[in-house]
Formats: C-alpha cells, sequence, structure tokens
C-alpha cells in the first residue's frame, strides 16, 4: 500500500500528517510512503523523509499513485494546480483527514463522486480504544497551553504573586469556561504561571478533574446531569440553560482578568457563553482567548482570527491554534495518524470491519456513498 502526505496548502499552516519518525514506523511495517516535495524553509525537510525511506515526489505523482492519503485540514481548491484536492484523489483511494463533515457537504459530495473511501479523524469516538489516535485531543492540549501564554503576554500585569521590596503584587484571576482537553490544559498551565484559577463546565464528571489541578470549580448550580453524551462531549443546551449558565457565571467573570473559553459541541456552532453585556462588566486590561472561533466563537464579541477591544478589554479570537507550534503539533498528529492508519489495515492492506467503533464512528464515504448516518442525514435534511 502506498500511503501519501500532501503538504497542507490551507492559509497559515504548517502541521503535517506524518512526520519522519512516523514515516519510519510505517516503512518498517511495509508501507511504502510518498512525501510531497517540499520548500526549504520547511519545518519537515526532504532530507529527513527521505534519511526514514519516504519516497519525495510531486503533487501530481503523488494523488496518482497514492493508495491512502493522508491530511491535517478538510481538502481544498489547491493554489497550484488549480483543481479541488478531493478531485485530484484516484478514484476508488482511501483518504484520512480532519473532514469536518458538517461544515464541508461540498467535499463530501466530491468523494463521493469519486467513489473514496474516507475517514474523518474529528469524529473519532472519545473512548478508551481511541485515545492513541484521537487527533481532536492532542491538537487540543496544545491549544490550551498556547491560550494561557497568549492572555499572559498580553495582560498588563503579571501572572504569579511577587512579593518584592516594591510590595506584594497580587495574583492574576484567570477563569476557564469549558473544560475539555483544553480547558484543563489551560489551567494546568496558568497553574504553573501562578494565577489564582476558576473553572466551569456543564458536565458533574468535570468538577473533580478541575479540584485535581488544583483550581476551584465555580458556578455548580448549572451544572446539568444529563450534560455529557455517550461520545464524551458535551450535549447542545437549550436556550434556558445557557441564560442559567451565564447569570451564574457573570460575577466571575466581572472579576477575572483572564477569561478563557473552550466549549464546543461537534457539528454545531459554538455556544455563547459570554456576552457583550458580560464583557462590559469586566475591567480594562482584562483579556479573553477564545478558543471556539473557528467553529464562531463562545463570546459575543469574538470575531475568528481578530483581536477585538472593546471597553479595554482585548478579545482574542484565535484561529488553528496548534498551527503556532508545527513542530509538536506534527509529532503529536502523526502518531495519532500512524495508530489510526495500523488500526485500518491487516497485512498491508485496508481492512474495514463495521463492527469495529472506531471505523463505524469514522468513516464517512465509501463505495459512492454516505456510509456515517449522522452526516448522511445532515446531508438530506
Amino acid at each position: 500500500m502506498i500511503i501519501a502526505v500532501p503538504r497542507e496548502v490551507a492559509p497559515g499552516e504548517r502541521r503535517i500528517a506524518l512526520v519522519p519518525e512516523a514515516v519510519k514506523r510505517l516503512v518498517a511495517q511495509g508501507f511504502e510512503v510518498w512525501v510531497e516535495n517540499a520548500p526549504p524553509e520547511c519545518d519537515f525537510p526532504d532530507a529527513e523523509f527521505e534519511a526514514a525511506g519516504a519516497r519525495i515526489v510531486n503533487i501530481q505523482e503523488l494523488y496518482e499513485g497514492a493508495d491512502m492519503v493522508v491530511k491535517v485540514r478538510p481538502p481544498m481548491e489547491h493554489p497550484d494546480t488549480g483543481k479541488h484536492e478531493a478531485d485530484m484523489l484516484r478514484e476508488g483511494s482511501c483518504l484520512v483527514s480532519v473532514l469536518q463533515p458538517f461544515q464541508s457537504p461540498d467535499v463530501i459530495k466530491r468523494l463521493v463522486a469519486k467513489r473514496i473511501t474516507s475517514f474523518a479523524l474529528d469524529l473519532m469516538p472519545r473512548t478508551t480504544l481511541a485515545q492513541d489516535k484521537d487527533v481532536l485531543s492532542s491538537m487540543s492540549t496544545i491549544a490550551g497551553y498556547k491560550a494561557v501564554l497568549l492572555a499572559a503576554n498580553d495582560l498588563p500585569k503579571l501572572m504569579p504573586m511577587l512579593m518584592t521590596a516594591a510590595g506584594t503584587l497580587k495574583p492574576a484571576r484567570v477563569l476557564v469556561i469549558g473544560v475539555g482537553v483544553a480547558g484543563l490544559q489551560a489551567i494546568a498551565t496558568a497553574r504553573r504561571l501562578g494565577a489564582v484559577v476558576e473553572a466551569f463546565d456543564i458536565r458533574p464528571a468535570v468538577r473533580e478533574q478541575v479540584e485535581s489541578l488544583g483550581a476551584r470549580f465555580v458556578a455548580e448550580e448549572a451544572i446539568a446531569v444529563d450534560a455529557e453524551q455517550a461520545s464524551g462531549y458535551a450535549r447542545a443546551q437549550t436556550a434556558s440553560e445557557q441564560e442559567r449558565m451565564r447569570d451564574l457565571l457573570t460575577r466571575h467573570i466581572s472579576e477575572a482578568d483572564v477569561v478563557i473559553c473552550s466549549a464546543l459541541v461537534p457539528g454545531r456552532r459554538a455556544p455563547i457563553l459570554l456576552t457583550r453585556k458580560q464583557v462590559e462588566a469586566m475591567h480594562p486590561g482584562a483579556v479573553i482567548v477564545d478558543l471556539a472561533a473557528d467553529q464562531g466563537g463562545n463570546c459575543e464579541l469574538t470575531e475568528p482570527g481578530q483581536v477585538v477591544v472593546h471597553g479595554g478589554v482585548r478579545v482574542h479570537g484565535p484561529e488553528n491554534v496548534a498551527s503556532s507550534v508545527p513542530v509538536h503539533a506534527s509529532q503529536m498528529f502523526a502518531r495519532n495518524v500512524r495508530n489510526f492508519v495500523m488500526h485500518l489495515t491487516s497485512d498491508g492492506s485496508l481492512d474495514i470491519d463495521m463492527e469495529d467503533e472506531l471505523t463505524r464512528g469514522t468513516l464517512v464515504t465509501r463505495d459512492g456513498k454516505i456510509i456515517h448516518d449522522d452526516v448522511r442525514a445532515d446531508m438530506e435534511g
């Protein structure tokens, strides 16, 4: 089987789906790996891939010869070829990528037309078996860490308490809303920097995790017993639940120097957790980092990719945070991809077992059809 790795063409994307370390392991397992030739300034140069056993090819040869293409971002229009990456795939081949199928119906239609067997890494179930294949958790770890550094860099005060000859400086107060993988990493990072940290999530099981990291769990009256789905993600909240949560968090938001939001619901717009009115209650110099900006944002004032200043409060809407740390992000992503490829194959060939929860949960298209029930229902609806 030929596994091919194109260079990502999305603006600002510096990650790559397989790094030399992962290539070396796949080659040792009998796979042939092709990698698109890269510009000299690339974080992972061709020489390292060749040393790992990969063959360096041009973009046309890569797509024409690949049995499986592995990517970070969903297929898009290629700026050099003038073609859509989905259309460049060889008919009947396989694609493993973050697909965002609910946001990318056109991509799914193209994959169906080319009879591509496609797997969406972003639909990986949140189970113990899937942990070493879960790219969303890996990238969220980086996002949570970077969010705190971004806030610390922009905050007009220091994070830790300092006792100096010039007097004592109080520690910064950080509030984390949405305690998934990104939220937990944000808590841990803020605590390491010496901040006083509070956190909230609607899922009851999260409280113990928050407290184990030395943060204080707040607004527990807003916890919903049935908030967590079988997938491990939070379900979408009703309008009344969202309103109650915002009311209970208002005081904590107004007292915070930094608010980090990371609440996401797969396949849906991110819920609004911070209103304009709540932002206006914060003190000038406070910082909001909205890690849900890619999906619309948790803050009413968030503009994806921008920093909005409102009443002296700086609202960051960073996009694709993981790509700002391309070496470690690519290493983590590649390990997840390598493990998933090994899970999908047997004796060097694709082996699709629909009884397997990871295969069933991520398989989107096959043989000219949409296989994933939720994606099909969304496309038909």
